[in-house]
This record gives C-alpha cells, structure tokens and sequence, in this order.
C-alpha cells in the first residue's frame, strides 16, 4: 500500500494549509473588526465634538441676539396689537381635567383683576383648543365663564407636543426630553414676560429662565417622582436587591437631582397640599414654596340635602390603571357577597337577613371621562370584569356627563370612593364633601394629609377588606351620625374655595406683576 502514502501526504498538507488559512482569516477578521469599532468610537466622539460645537456657537447667537430682538418684538405686539401691558403664557397639557381645570382657573384669577392689563397666552398641542368652542367647554366641565374676555386669550399651537405623549417604557426620561424640546419651540413661537406651568413640565424652566430671562410661577399638582421610590429600604429588601434594582434606584435619584435643579428656576412655587409641599422641601430645597390648594366649586353643592341619600355608591375620575376602578369593583363585589350566606336562615336571623337586603339593593356608579384609545380600553376591561362577577345590573358607567348631571349624581349619592394611592389632591373628593356624600379615600398622599380626617369628616382605607368594612359602617349608622360627619366635612372644606384660590393666588402673582 506504499502507493497510498503520497496521497494522504498531499491530503495532510491541504489540512495544514486549510487550518492556517482559517487561523488567518480569523485574525483578520478580528484585527478588521477592532480597527473598524475604534473608527467609528472615533467618528462618533468627533461627531460629538463637533455638534457640542455648534451647540455652544449657536447660544451665544441665541441669547445675545435672536432672544432680544424676538422678545421686543413681542412686547411690541403685545403694547400695540393686543393694547395689553403685559404677556403672560401657560402650558397646556391635555393630560386629564384636573391640571386643565387649573390652567382655566388661573386664566380667571388673572383676567378678572388685571382684565386689558395682560395678554394670555396658551401654549398647547390640542387643536380643538383653538376653536371657538373651548369657551364653552370651560363653561360645561368647570362652570368657568371666560367668554366675554376671550379677546385676551391667545392660543399657540405647538407641532412638537406629541412628544408628551404616555410612553410604555422609560416614560419620565422621554417625557422630560420631549418636554424640553417643547419649551424650546414655545420659546421660539413667543417669548412672554412671565411664565406659569401648571402641568408639571420642570424640564421647560430652564429655557424661560437662563435663555429669556422669563420669571417663573409653577403650581405643582403631583411630584415627577414618589418619595417612596426613593428613600431608603430595609436591610431584607436591600439583601434580595438585585443590580437592575440597584440601577434604577440610582436612575430616580438621579432624575430627581436634576427635576430639583429645575425646579430651582422658578421663582414662585405654588403646591396644592402639604403633602406636595413636603415632597418639593426635600427634593428642591426651595423657600419660595407657597400653600395653594386648588378652586373647588363647593359654593353649587352646599344646597344638597345631607339626608334621604339613595342606596347608590360613586367615584369620579379618569378611566386610567392609575386611578384603580378594577379595585373599586371588586370592593363593591365582596360588599354584596357579605351577607349573602344569611338569607337561608331567615327565621333565625330576620335581623341579618335585612342587613343582606339592604347591602344588595346598592349600585355602584362609576364617572369618568374617556379622550383617549388608552381610556377606552381601560374602560372596555372594566365592562368585561363586571359581567365576569355578574354584576352587570348593580354596576353603572357614566361617560363625559356634565356639570348639571354629574350634581344630579352627587345628590342622589350615599358613599364616594376613591382609591388612587399617593394622589397630593382631588378636587371631585371635595364636591363630593359639599354635596352630603360620606367620602372613603385611599390613606395615602394629600387625601391623608390634607383632606379627610379619618372618622370625623371621612373615612380613610387602603385594602379592599378594609374599603368594605368602612361602607359597612356608613351604611348602618343612624342618620344622625350620618348628618354629624356630614356637617363636619361640609364645614373643612371652607378653605378650598374659589375665592381663597383667587385671592391668595393674584396677593402672590401681583408681586412679580409689579416687578415687570
């Protein structure tokens, strides 16, 4: 077989030579692939550079010469079009009816004592906004009447406020990177003399202040980050903490040093309750922080009758996870099942037997309003949770009613829940006070601190177990310990109305008037 042996010589060598020309094209293919990521490292630090570059040539360009030409160019339209003395602009989020009853509520303060004086204008991102019909949707949802000084309210639409749109992922970091982008196109529609934000956009304050030189009041309705998120956790949590927690517990403490910062630009900082107030003394550091609760409309609820309430429970807000409706249903579901058991000894317990009788005959009602696709599903989950529990009959939505229905509502009303933890104010809970309705808030945030005194004007909870005993204890008590806590709740909520909001309000605002 010796004729073989040249053959599997040549075989071995075209084995060597494949291995070696593996190895090389490997080493190649390395040394490529390194050489190719430290050039483009390169490309992208160069391409950095170069936009820090320009980044830093164009503000020179923006603050020295386009802001004050653009700014007397608009106080000139602001003296010689609209004959007004000053501008004054607000941002607009349609994020819910409680920060726009708010925005409408400053335009009011603001109109009604200065009137010719200053020019409102109104940043926002809602085209419907600019239609002749937004006076009488003020008018319909917050009995708010600014029809007749129309002519000194301005709207400018801004393209770019999409961005401020919910996101599903990393939402605080894009909405404040959406939120900056906005105010920089605001700024650049129109400069004002003073700035108010009542949408909690703190990453728009440093345009206005170090670029226009704009002073800024902001009304604060709900911390950018829960203090919860951030304060120290136990030595067992701390001890299953994996990195990824560890990182995102850097993230909020990081995003709330910055939110801080920004927030520092302000020049007056109105909070709606002590417990925002609390939460902006750590995070801010700020002593300009001024107590303001939000214009409550008690003033058309306090003729309500406080007894010969109907056998009906309700709850106000948006159809959003946030404000948990799905809790609330299934609260109102062990409420029914109490005493169902105790129907079937009804000579022994005739007594139990109508307490089960009177738990049955209740509805529960839910209010909201429904503006989004978001909503509407939300909204789509609660209807096929109802029918799941077979409850379809005891369970009502009421959809974008208005104020003349929603009154209508809370006249007949025995109980209001509300259930959304950590919220710093709620101003249907204080409609709800005015009109005789027994109020179970959620024991958490400004409904706590601010609101409800547990067993005096109200009732407070936090587990559904709990929610059930508390309407256990409204609905068999006397109607006179009813009418007790009724009056008491009616008498607290004095200092929510509109006219303190109005006075208090334009005493501080006239301070930086003053100053332009």
């Amino acid at each position: 077989m010796w004729y073989l042996l040249p053959k599997r010589f040549f075989k071995f060598i075209l084995f060597i030579f494949w291995n070696l020309t593996l190895i090389y094209l490997l080493f190649l293919s390395i040394i490529t692939l390194i050489l190719f990521n430290i050039c483009l490292i390169i490309f992208i630090f160069w391409f950095i550079l170069t936009i820090i570059g320009w980044f830093l040539a164009f503000i020179p360009i923006l603050t020295f010469v386009f802001i004050p030409w653009y700014r007397r160019h608009c106080r000139l339209w602001t003296l010689q079009q609209k004959q007004s003395r000053l501008s004054v602009a607000l941002f607009h989020s349609n994020c819910d009816l409680d920060r726009e009853r708010i925005l409408w509520s400053i335009v009011q303060s603001i109109v009604k004592k200065y009137r010719n004086d200053v020019q409102i204008i109104i940043y926002t991102g809602d085209k419907s906004m600019m239609s002749e019909d937004i006076f009488q949707h003020v008018k319909q949802h917050f009995d708010i009447d600014i029809k007749n000084s129309k002519s000194a309210i301005t709207f400018i639409y801004l393209r770019s406020q999409f961005l401020l749109k919910n996101y599903q992922r990393c939402t605080l970091l894009r909405q404040s990177i959406g939120s900056m982008i906005v105010s920089f196109e605001a700024l650049i529609r129109f400069i004002p003399d003073i700035y108010i934000d009542s949408s909690d956009y703190t990453f728009t304050y440093p345009y206005f202040y170090y670029l226009a030189s704009s002073p800024i009041i902001s009304y604060v309705q709900s911390p950018v980050i829960n203090s919860n998120l951030i304060e120290p956790r136990n030595d067992e949590y701390v001890r299953d903490n994996s990195i990824l927690t560890q990182i995102e517990l850097l993230y909020y403490q990081l995003f709330t040093y910055i939110n801080g910062w920004c927030g520092r630009c302000s020049k007056m900082v109105y909070c709606n309750s002590l417990w925002i107030k609390e939460q902006l003394k750590a995070s801010q550091k700020s002593t300009s922080l001024q107590l303001l609760y939000p214009p409550c409309d008690i003033e058309q609820f306090l003729d309500i009758p406080l007894i010969n309430k109907e056998q009906r429970i309700i709850s106000i807000g948006q159809f959003q996870s946030e404000t948990k409706h799905e809790f609330q249903i299934r609260a109102f579901y062990e409420l029914l099942q109490k005493y169902v058991p105790f129907r079937i000894i009804l000579h022994t317990y005739l007594n139990l037997f109508r307490k089960s009788k009177m738990y049955s005959n209740f509805k529960l009602i839910l209010m909201g309003h429904v503006r989004h696709k978001e909503e509407q599903k939300c909204l789509e989950k609660l209807q096929i949770l109802v029918e799941d529990l077979n409850i379809k009959d005891k369970v009502e939505f009421k959809i974008n009613i208005n104020r003349i229905q929603f009154k209508s509502e809370l006249t007949q009303a025995m109980i209001g829940l509300h259930t959304k933890p950590n919220q710093s104010f709620d101003i249907y809970l204080i409609e709800m006070m005015a009109a005789g309705v027994m109020i179970i808030g959620h024991e958490s945030g400004g409904v706590q601190m601010d609101i409800i005194d547990d067993g005096q004007t109200g009732f407070l909870a936090s587990e559904i177990e709990s929610y059930v005993t508390k309407m256990q204890r409204i609905i068999e008590m006397s109607v006179d310990e009813r009418c007790d806590i009724q009056k008491r709740a009616r008498d607290s909520i004095d200092r929510f109305n509109r006219l303190n909001f109005e006075r208090l309000f334009t005493e501080l605002f006239d301070k930086i008037f003053d100053m332009k």
